[in-house]
């Protein structure tokens, strides 16, 4: 059987890496079944979903959020909401929330799709986030179990127990590296 003569063995053309968004495309609102999903302009716009789910709200500065909606009487309803915090290459995700019985699995996926973006084009190399009985989700988007130490020092004692990681949705990727 014959070999392709193609790729970087062969010295031929290497796979295109996919390009990078721009952060205005990545912040671009989105609708799903129905359900629009945009940033938030401002985060505590969430708080009550997290405050509900009883999911802790992060102490440091927001770096970004994003909301579900559905229409409601004459407005919109704030249905699910993810929020995010910075530390220099790496940002922990908080969420999603999600307080709806019709597919949440669903539309937390979508807000993990559209946080992934906006954190790519954002510069983030790594995103770390709790498990919350998402594994499914986790799993979906590439996030694999990491331990508690490779977490930035600004990011460390926080709560919660287990901690997933992305980087490039690729389970690919070591664990040396240098931290903020």
């Amino acid at each position: 059987m014959a070999r392709s003569k193609t790729g970087s063995r062969a010295g031929g053309p290497r796979p295109a890496a996919a390009p990078v968004p721009s952060l205005s495309s990545a912040t671009v609102p989105r609708v799903w079944q129905g359900i629009g999903y945009r940033p938030l302009p401002d985060a505590a716009m969430a708080r009550p979903l997290f405050d509900f789910a009883a999911v802790p709200w992060p102490a440091a500065d927001i770096a970004f959020a994003w909301g579900a909606a559905t229409a409601a009487d004459g407005g919109e309803r704030l249905i699910g909401a993810a929020i995010t915090e910075r530390s220099g290459p790496a940002m922990m995700l908080h969420g999603p929330v999600v307080v709806v019985e019709a597919e949440p699995l669903e539309i937390a996926s979508q807000l993990v799709a559209a946080v992934l973006d906006h954190a790519t084009a954002a510069g983030v190399v790594t995103l770390f986030a709790r498990p919350q009985s998402l594994d499914r989700v986790w799993v979906r988007f590439g996030f694999i179990p990491v331990p508690e130490s490779t977490l930035p020092p600004s990011f460390a004692g926080g709560e919660g127990a287990g901690l997933y990681a992305w980087r490039g949705g690729s389970a690919l990727w070591t664990l040396r590296e240098v931290r903020d």
